[in-house]
């Protein structure tokens, strides 16, 4: 696919893991001319898009499974493993923001609405 990707990235340059900024913007523009280009805009549904969100959790899930607890930054799981639970973290996130797009939500802008109205119902403890 000699295409450019995300806003002049082209996928070998993602594929060698150079690191990029982007934002739910962005993000939510790449994957609807993903899916016209494909012509799924006919499947996304807020309702399938949920379920496959969902289903994407599950295989999220699974990765942690029977790993029992793991510490932070996972310093003992092989680069590989890593790799795949970015790749899942990935699937989650794009059906999310795919999901918000579709339902006329603005995520970044409802999260930190969201972080807000946190701060205001779980104030940080004041100790003396």
């Amino acid at each position: 696919m000699g295409e450019e990707i995300l806003q002049g990235e082209s996928m070998e340059e993602i594929l060698q893991g150079e690191a990029m900024e982007i934002s739910l913007k962005d993000l939510s523009k790449k994957l609807e001319e993903f899916a016209k280009a494909r012509d799924w805009e006919k499947f996304h549904s807020p309702r399938n898009l949920l379920l496959a969100m969902v289903g994407e959790v599950g295989e999220l899930s699974e990765i942690f499974q029977w790993r029992g607890e793991v510490d932070k930054g996972l310093p003992n799981w092989e680069e590989s493993d890593k790799e795949h639970l970015g790749e899942e973290l990935s699937d989650v996130l794009l059906y999310l923001i795919r999901l918000a797009d579709i339902c006329g939500i603005d995520l970044g802008d409802a999260a930190a609405k969201k972080i807000v109205k946190n701060a205001i119902k779980y104030p940080p403890k004041v100790t003396f």
